[in-house]
């Protein structure tokens, strides 16, 4: 039976992932903090199947929890999905403080560690499973000015997945991922609307990307067709 695990189920890319995703799946594990209605929405559709886990992923005590209580269960997931990021702070460098770096490490770079400490052995020794971190466009391209914090945590979980593939090589484990330009979600909430519309008319469609655009990438991940695909960072413009 395949097991899905949501690392931040509760967003709007998880959401949407989920629900897009669930017929494949025996069993889904959804990670939150904040309970919605879009997850009790979930609730009610998925029943059983879904299993939600509140967590604070500041807190490495709460990340050992969440991970104790699926390593403890009969439901381990042989497919991860690593959507966790702080949102986007637009500001010069020099007032960036060393908080809001650490923050999006803590949350992003510490709990997939964790994690795939847990759950990557367990998926060599049954030599299958899929691993998709949600990255970002400006991975590839020249970034945006003013998001120095957000940016370099991108890096970073870019080079843990590079390094996590090459490791995983030839075990059955694909490990990728996904990086899409700006997006129309939640997590712009903080931005001044202006500076989001300044962006979207230096995008090729001149707007940004909507959420349905980037699912059906992780869809393929996640499926057989994408077996022989590892170490790749899909870009979406």
């Amino acid at each position: 039976m395949k097991t899905l695990l949501v690392l931040g189920a509760s967003s709007d890319i998880g959401i949407f992932l989920i629900k897009r995703v669930h017929r494949s799946y025996g069993h889904i594990w959804a990670h939150y903090f904040h309970w919605n209605d879009k997850l009790e929405d979930l609730k009610e559709l998925l029943g059983e199947k879904i299993q939600f886990i509140c967590a604070d992923l500041f807190s490495i005590s709460d990340c050992e929890k969440l991970t104790d209580i699926i390593r403890n269960s009969e439901f381990l997931p042989n497919h991860i999905v690593l959507l966790p990021m702080t949102k986007i702070i637009a500001q010069k460098f020099i007032k960036t403080k060393w908080e809001d770096f650490n923050n999006g490490w803590e949350v992003s770079i510490r709990s997939a560690v964790l994690l795939l400490h847990a759950f990557l052995p367990i998926m060599k020794k049954k030599k299958s499973g899929k691993v998709v971190f949600m990255l970002s466009s400006v991975t590839s391209n020249t970034p945006p000015k003013y998001e120095s914090a957000y940016i370099t945590v991108k890096y970073a979980l870019l080079g843990l997945m590079k390094s996590l593939a090459a490791e995983y090589t030839g075990s059955g484990v694909c490990i990728n991922g996904v990086s899409p330009d700006m997006i129309q979600t939640k997590f712009l909430n903080d931005l001044p609307r202006l500076l989001v519309a300044q962006y979207a008319e230096t995008r090729p469609q001149k707007r940004i990307l909507n959420v349905d655009e980037i699912i059906p990438i992780f869809e393929f991940l996640l499926s057989d067709n994408a077996n022989a695909i590892s170490g790749e960072n899909i870009v979406i413009q």
